[in-house]
């Protein structure tokens, strides 16, 4: 579960920076009063912190696993 909502707020991360790149609007800035609104500040903390987990992930071997007992006689 943490490594999907990790994933969700890099991912928010990622595309208010192509805003930033290609419109050249902060998309969290505006939503939080400011690059330097308390909100904006708490966002673009959680997205920093959210992209140092998405490194783990990297280096994790984890192997996708399906449940097929569910409908398994259908």
């Amino acid at each position: 579960m943490i490594d999907k909502i990790a994933l969700v707020l890099s991912i928010i991360g990622g595309l208010n920076w192509g805003l930033v790149g290609i419109f050249q609007f902060d998309l969290v800035a505006f939503i939080g009063g400011g690059q330097t609104g308390i909100i904006s500040r708490i966002i673009y903390i959680l997205v920093g912190l959210a992209a140092i987990w998405c490194i783990s992930l990297l280096f994790r071997d984890n192997e996708i696993v399906e449940d097929t007992s569910i409908n398994s006689h259908a």
